[in-house]
């Protein structure tokens, strides 16, 4: 390499080093700069043998100061390195760490979404004498190195939909599916499919994929990292991070900011701190398997040997995944115990693993992948319960089990074998019988049948329904009523301009009405207690898992202050409410997230309440309802605790949903982000009752993400409906029929009533 050269390299890492530091410019910033000065003044004057002698000096001191750098990184400085157009890309990672590779879905700005990239690549092993060809399937995120149409790595949702083609593909032909986030958070466009619905249809196959899954985050942004990182294995790069939101859409929340300001420097890098956003963060608290060394400041594309490692790492995960789940591994099991970056002579390589699997591995791969996630983040709640109360709640749990995997699969089974049988020999014998019989009846056919019939059976069969005799008393409603009816004074209806509706007196509008304009329909908002207590019978039902409460797992300075506050103006220790109730007759267990509880923010001890009671229901075999009073999405504060829960509750309801249950999701009020984008908008039955809001992100975040304006009504209810998120508005009133019409006509046959 000539002078200018390397003075030309020289010159790009001391601006490298000053972006990642910013505006923190010490000491040794201030010598790698001084002395890079020095030389260029000195070179004209210096022989070519003394200018390579002292620029080798130089290089060296580059090299020795730069280590030092690295290890005073601050989380945000790790957050510059990431986001860094220098920053290698998932193109390096395709040249460098494969062996082969095909591009699919496109190519460059030529495909559907360019953040999104997808191909088929493989690996050449050497065992032995024999060169083997394994191949995988990558995808990731792609933000490429100033390639202003790649959007940043921010995936749209038909992005994250050419991903799950690319799972499905690789499930059909048994390859492992290696997944790389490079992604500040998914772009919050709600166009169809809508990017909540996706994420959540992503994490749902996901939970079921039949193949090895590895990950491999180095920007790792809330749901948009969720929505191809749900993994058998998650690497993690050591200058990486991995958050529930970005550190300045936190700052912009702990600040108050309203649209337009930007929060200052300070604030930004003390939400990173507290938010534990590092690779050692992570995985001290069990959120990644391993984390990757990179060089000195973060890798970048001329770092080979960094890519070797990453070669080997790969191969090391993917191996563990199959060893875990195949048989006739135990020598080779036992040498992968070996870390692969301490195989640094590339025997990790020579430990070959055959990566397709039969389809009993298939399923221990599937279990374990959910014991896995259920693990985690178990230590992030609250349970003040004695260690004595614990013990006899699991064993409630175990005699449960029992009782009902004998009364419902093996009593039940044979029960609806033998129903099916008689059903079968009953329908034979009623044709039969008006074959035999037609000569002797005439052509009457199926009216004489009914003429024949029961008074009764005609009457239900030929009339028009009627309310019941008490379907407007003279008394009130309902039996909970909201305390703004004892307020004296009128309200105006948001659609009195347009569908000129007259002032709604308060007892009226809050209790008889119960928050419905008389004229237009235009739907108040109620308390949650509305619903549960005029709905759900919530008076007699019965609660569960009441005492796990939120907490706050990562110290964040100032949450256990709102969250005692929270406890104490609403009585409740979460946002979760779990109970077993009765709706005309028929059992069901719902979860409601309520919106007076910290915005209905959803942590640790919400998704832990959550999956109890998806597990309750698939134990009980009973239907489960999810209302949602309304949640701002996952609680920031508990970082990727908050985050982790995305995956955990969606493999819980996916379990609930193959066993046969019925999940249900009603939405009220305004629902957005981490919870719709997942465990929520997973149900094949979503519905939301009248002026309720439902998206991925609030107007204010799409705005200042995409500098685009919103328009009015963007995440209305029927907006929602007509992109297929949600499959049905209700109105209030009718909200008890028609939950009970959705438990009789919906759903799988394995419930007890069905």
């Amino acid at each position: 390499m000539d002078t200018e050269k390397r003075v030309a390299a020289l010159r790009d890492r001391l601006t490298y080093v000053r972006d990642i530091f910013g505006d923190r410019e010490n000491d040794t910033i201030r010598m790698l700069r001084s002395k890079l000065a020095e030389f260029l003044e000195a070179e004209p004057s210096l022989p070519r043998e003394e200018q390579w002698a002292r620029l080798s000096q130089l290089e060296e001191l580059f090299d020795l100061l730069e280590h030092r750098l690295d290890a005073e990184l601050s989380p945000m400085d790790r957050v510059r390195i990431v986001r860094h157009p220098q920053r290698f890309c998932l193109k390096d990672v395709l040249e460098n760490v494969y062996d082969n590779y095909s591009e699919i879905g496109g190519q460059g700005e030529h495909s559907i979404d360019p953040a999104m990239l997808i191909a088929r690549a493989t690996f050449l092993r050497r065992v032995g004498r024999k060169v083997i060809d394994q191949p995988v399937m990558v995808i990731g995120h792609e933000k490429g190195h100033g390639e202003e149409f790649r959007n940043g790595g921010s995936a749209k949702p038909w992005g994250n939909a050419k991903a799950l083609q690319a799972m499905r593909v690789a499930e059909t032909e048994n390859i492992p599916i290696h997944a790389w986030v490079f992604t500040p958070g998914a772009y919050p466009l709600e166009d169809y499919p809508g990017a909540a619905q996706q994420i959540a249809r992503n994490l749902y196959e996901m939970a079921g994929l039949r193949v090895p899954v590895v990950a491999v985050i180095s920007e790792g942004g809330s749901g948009g990292a969720e929505a191809i990182a749900l993994a058998d294995k998650r690497l993690m790069l050591s200058h990486g991070y991995y958050s529930v939101i970005s550190p300045e859409g936190a700052a912009a929340i702990e600040g108050g900011l309203r649209p337009g300001q930007r929060a200052g420097a300070e604030l930004v890098a003390q939400c990173a701190s507290q938010l534990k956003i590092t690779a050692r963060d992570n995985a001290s608290m069990g959120f990644v398997d391993r984390v990757i060394q990179e060089p000195p400041l973060g890798a970048r594309p001329d770092h080979a040997e960094f890519f070797r490692r990453l070669r080997r790492e790969l191969i090391h995960a993917t191996n563990e995944v199959v060893s875990q789940v195949s048989g006739m591994k135990f020598v080779r099991a036992l040498a992968l115990r070996r870390r692969a970056d301490e195989a640094s002579d590339g025997r990790e390589e020579s430990v070959y693993m055959r990566w397709d699997m039969g389809s009993r591995a298939k399923d221990r791969l599937v279990w374990r992948r959910a014991v896995r996630f259920r693990q985690m983040s178990r230590w992030a709640y609250r349970d003040p319960r004695s260690s004595v109360r614990r013990a006899y709640a699991a064993l409630q749990d175990i005699v449960w089990a029992g009782l009902t995997l004998f009364r419902h699969d093996f009593l039940g089974r044979r029960k609806r074998r033998v129903m099916e049988v008689m059903e079968d020999i009953a329908a034979e014998a009623h044709v039969l019988k008006r074959r035999l019989l037609r000569p002797f009846r005439g052509s009457g056919g199926d009216g004489e049948e009914l003429t024949e019939a029961a008074p009764e059976v005609r009457e239900m069969l030929t009339c028009l329904s009627r309310p019941g005799e008490d379907a407007c008393r003279s008394e009130t409603l309902w039996d909970w009523v909201s305390p703004r009816s004892r307020e004296d004074r009128t309200v105006t209806c948001p659609n009195a301009r347009t569908h000129g509706c007259p002032d709604l007196w308060a007892p009226d509008l809050f209790d008889e009405f119960a928050g419905v304009c008389s004229t237009c329909g235009h739907h108040f908002p109620m308390e949650h207690q509305w619903v549960l207590h005029n709905i759900l019978d919530f008076k007699s039902a019965y609660e569960f898992n009441a005492e796990l409460e939120a907490a706050n797992p990562l110290g964040y300075e100032g949450l256990d202050l709102k969250l005692a506050q929270a406890r104490k103006a609403t009585r409740l220790k979460s946002s979760c409410i779990t109970f077993e109730t009765t709706l005309e007759g028929l059992n069901l267990v719902v979860a409601a997230l309520v919106g007076s509880f910290r915005g209905g923010s959803v942590g640790a001890s919400e998704g832990e309440k959550f999956i109890r009671a998806a597990e309750r229901a698939r134990r009980m075999h009973l239907p489960f309802l999810a209302y949602v009073h309304g949640t701002a999405g996952i609680r920031i504060q508990e970082g990727v605790a908050g985050v982790i829960q995305m995956p955990r509750c969606t493999i819980a309801v996916r379990r609930y949903i193959e066993a046969g249950g019925l999940y249900l999701v009603l939405y009220d009020t305004n629902s957005y982000a981490g919870p719709v984008a997942s465990f929520l908008g997973c149900s094949p039955y979503q519905f939301s009752v009248r002026s309720a809001n439902v998206g991925f992100a609030g107007p204010g975040v799409i705005a200042e993400t995409t500098g685009m304006p919103v328009p009015p009504h963007y995440h209305s209810c029927w907006k929602a409906l007509s992109r297929g998120h949600i499959q049905g508005i209700w109105d209030r009133r009718d909200l008890r029929k028609n939950l009970h019409r959705a438990l009789l006509t919906m759903g799988g046959r394995n419930l007890y009533y069905r």
